[in-house]
């Protein structure tokens, strides 16, 4: 896979990213939740992507800046389309309509975790290394907790859709790695998240015309099509445009952190917006997840060994 260079240990901006990206698919759950009320699934997710790609179009038109014709980079779009959105996003619907949501979000948060194998063997410059192994295993932990025990007993059962959302984990792991060589291509981050959703799509737009049949279903009310102007706008591209910038100067490992930081905006979003109630549980798990950053990060341990 084509390498880039990408830092070790995040800045502030980096983090501020960060934080911004979590918030932004944390609040993708709110707004799924109310389209999918009077929308079937695969209409959602294609009304989801195809309205980003229109909005990131027209904010390329306005700022003047137009999309590569390379064939080359549209066959590299149309791959990352599939690993980071089209079989992630089939693989995850299919697993929950047999899972409970608490643990497709723990089988979900192992991203990470592939993240740091594959891009060990895969790439030269995000090699693994003791503290981000450890940092990634108590940030998967801290899901544990935060999302409860009552979910861990559903572990056992439904081993096929358990390894549905497995290998959506898997996949968003790959396609983070593999999205490190648009920057080694020279294009932008903009450019990337346009032509992602654009090549998704496509591909997503026969699926869902052959599965939903939307020509059948009953004109949704406004309350779902403000979800959906929602969900594309705010948490696919304008997320996507942040997921690109940090993958570009921060790589993949530190990127699908973020996978850690959904269950937390999501539920201090709830908390904050819905009157939901934060348990107990919810702040050892934040104190785990942040934990486990900090080990990956790395500022704070050698802070502590330069000050003994």
């Amino acid at each position: 896979m084509a390498e880039t260079t990408a830092n070790r240990q995040m800045g502030a901006g980096e983090w501020g990213m960060l934080l911004a990206l979590s918030a932004l698919w944390g609040g993708s759950f709110f707004f799924n939740e109310i389209a999918v009320r009077q929308l079937p699934v695969f209409t959602v997710v294609v009304a989801r992507v195809a309205l980003a790609a229109l909005i990131l179009w027209a904010v390329m038109r306005l700022g003047g800046q137009s999309m590569p014709k390379d064939r080359r980079v549209w066959a590299a779009f149309f791959a990352m389309g599939l690993l980071n959105n089209v079989i992630p996003f089939s693989l995850i619907v299919a697993g929950q309509q047999s899972l409970a949501s608490g643990v497709a979000s723990i089988l979900n948060a192992a991203t990470p975790l592939f993240t740091v194998i594959f891009a060990h063997f895969l790439t030269v410059d995000e090699r693994m290394t003791p503290a981000r192994l450890a940092g990634v295993l108590t940030g998967f932990l801290g899901v544990a907790v935060m999302i409860g025990p009552a979910a861990l007993r559903g572990m056992g059962g439904n081993l096929g859709a358990q390894l549905m959302c497995l290998g959506g984990a898997v996949s968003y792991a790959l396609a983070g790695i593999y999205g490190r060589r648009f920057r080694a291509m020279g294009v932008t981050p903009i450019q990337t998240a346009t032509g992602q959703v654009t090549a998704s799509s496509a591909i997503l737009l026969p699926l869902m015309l052959i599965v939903d049949r939307p020509w059948t279903l009953p004109m949704p009310g406004m309350d779902a099509v403000a979800a959906l102007i929602a969900v594309a706008a705010l948490s696919t591209a304008l997320a996507y445009l942040l997921y690109f910038r940090i993958l570009a100067t921060a790589g993949a490992t530190n990127l699908l952190l973020v996978t850690f930081l959904i269950p937390v905006s999501a539920i201090l979003l709830g908390t904050l917006v819905l009157n939901e109630v934060l348990l107990p549980r919810h702040i050892a798990g934040m104190a785990l997840i942040g934990l486990g950053l900090a080990a990956i990060d790395g500022r704070a341990a050698r802070l502590f060994a330069r000050g003994g």
